[in-house]
């Protein structure tokens, strides 16, 4: 049994205790819950906040009222599968701007080409013939209003920018889509196997009564 000086002593020396003072050590701190378990197989450090995984889990969690531990570990798990398709869907985004950037640089090279291209014809056309000044004006209005015309649309740079992902040799998407399929099905596996332990709890309450 632990002596009253013994328990005196204990107090005096948690007085020392009194965790992280600094931000970056109540920063660390915070994280310390979430080390372990499918919070650190999920989460990317680099990339992802655990604090947000943490909020969306407690969201997911706070729609089953889990009455055993094996239910608690399906509902954890759901949460993860649930947080990695969205990544999947981040993913999807984040590809299709990276070939939307493509797009759009390779478009501005091609105007500034062309731009460079009217610029050197006309300068000889003026040289070759003052005379034409009026009908080659003309012309490079004309010229001028086809440039602008052919600018891309937001619907044909998106259009354009799933033709060059799915044209790609490691063909991105199409990993992404199965990917995303074999979530879908863990999901669905699990949002089973929840329902089925529901439909038992109820009929063994049923039982009892």
């Amino acid at each position: 049994m632990t002596s009253f000086r013994q328990v005196e002593a204990n107090r005096r020396n948690a007085q020392f205790s009194t965790g992280p003072v600094t931000g970056e050590g109540k920063r660390r701190s915070r994280r310390n819950a979430v080390r372990h378990g499918l919070t650190a197989e999920t989460v990317i450090d680099a990339l992802e906040d655990a604090e947000d995984y943490a909020a969306f889990e407690m969201a997911v969690t706070a729609d089953y009222d889990a009455e055993s531990a094996v239910e608690r570990e399906l509902v954890l798990r759901l949460a993860s599968l649930l947080w990695r398709l969205r990544r999947a869907s981040a993913i999807e985004s984040g590809l299709f701007k990276i070939q939307v950037r493509h797009l759009l640089q390779f478009e501005q090279g091609r105007r500034a080409f062309e731009n460079r291209q009217e610029i050197i014809d006309a300068t000889h056309r003026d040289a070759a013939s003052a005379e034409n000044d009026a009908r080659q004006d003309d012309d490079t209005s004309v010229t001028g209003n086809t440039n602008s015309g052919s600018a891309l649309g937001d619907q044909d740079v998106l259009t354009h920018s799933f033709v060059r992902l799915m044209n790609l040799p490691t063909y991105p998407l199409d990993r992404l889509s199965r990917y995303e399929g074999t979530l879908w099905r863990q999901t669905c596996h699990i949002l089973l196997s929840l329902q089925c332990l529901h439909r038992r709890q109820r009929w063994e309450k049923l039982r009892l009564r």
